[in-house]
Parts: C-alpha cells; structure tokens; sequence
C-alpha cells in the first residue's frame, strides 16, 4: 500500500484497526513510535547497485491499555512529517514486534481493517548467482506411458 492509500482509507475509516495475517490483532492501545521514510541503497549478491525508497513507522504497545489512536490523529502525525520530511508516494513498511523479533511487513486494507502482510527474504540476483531454476514437480502417477497395456504399440 502506498502512502497516498494509506491516507485516503485512514480518512474514511473510524477505526484502525490493525490485524495479522493469522487473525490477531494488533492491541488496539498500540503506539506509533517513529514515522518517516528510508532511504535504502545497497549492492545485491550480483553485484547490481539498488535503492530502494519507504515510508515507515514502528508499532509499539504498553500497559497502558485506556490509549487509542485514532484514523485522524494519525493522518495529522503523516501531514506534520510530510512538512518536514520529503515523503512521495512511496510504499508503506510497517515495524511491529511479535513474540521474540521484529518484523518488516507490508501493508493492506480489508474489509474495514489493516492487514499486516509478512515479507519475504529473496536473492535478487538469482540469475548471476547460478541458483537453479526450480524444477516443476509432477506426480508420476498421473503421468501414462506412451505404451500402455491398452495402446497396441508393442
């Protein structure tokens, strides 16, 4: 989801609602504890230079369970940032920590709720770094010889 996405659904919303892809939710007294955008630039395993631009914030909770932010608080947070920080319409990675690490996940709309999406690790160079192609797996037994009892070959 892009930024622009995000905003448009946030006005329209009542709630935010966050929720995993396995049905939790995120606690609904949930803090945004750092908004703005990632610059990324890096070399790949195949030595091709990347970079890649986010707009990010980090999803925190406490004890505090009576805090509730609201879809129009957090539209004010996103255009106080976009005052100061040079936003564009990038894609949304959200930070949220469950159980031991934190995770990077995109972002998607549902139903009247976010959605956290799991992101993937890849190798990006899979061409240049001699990672076979994946070879598709059939199951013999639906497979027929061309020579079958009933076939009249042999």
């Amino acid at each position: 989801m892009k930024l622009s996405e995000f905003k448009q659904y946030l006005s329209k919303s009542n709630s935010f609602d966050i929720i995993l892809t396995d049905g939790t939710y995120v606690p609904k007294h949930f803090h945004i504890t750092e908004m703005g955008v990632i610059n990324k630039k890096y070399t790949d395993c195949g030595n091709t230079f990347r970079e890649e631009n986010y707009f990010t914030f980090q999803l925190w909770f406490a004890n505090d369970t009576s805090h509730r932010l609201t879809s129009e608080k957090t539209v004010q947070i996103i255009e106080s940032i976009e005052k100061n920080i040079i936003c564009n319409d990038y894609e949304i990675i959200v930070e949220y920590q469950n159980q031991n690490t934190i995770g990077k996940y995109k972002l998607d709309f549902l139903e009247g709720h976010f959605l956290l999406l799991p992101t993937q690790t890849t190798c990006l160079s899979k061409d240049k770094c001699g990672i076979p192609k994946q070879k598709i797996k059939k199951n013999l037994n639906e497979i027929t010889n061309c020579c079958t009892p009933d076939s009249n070959c042999c």
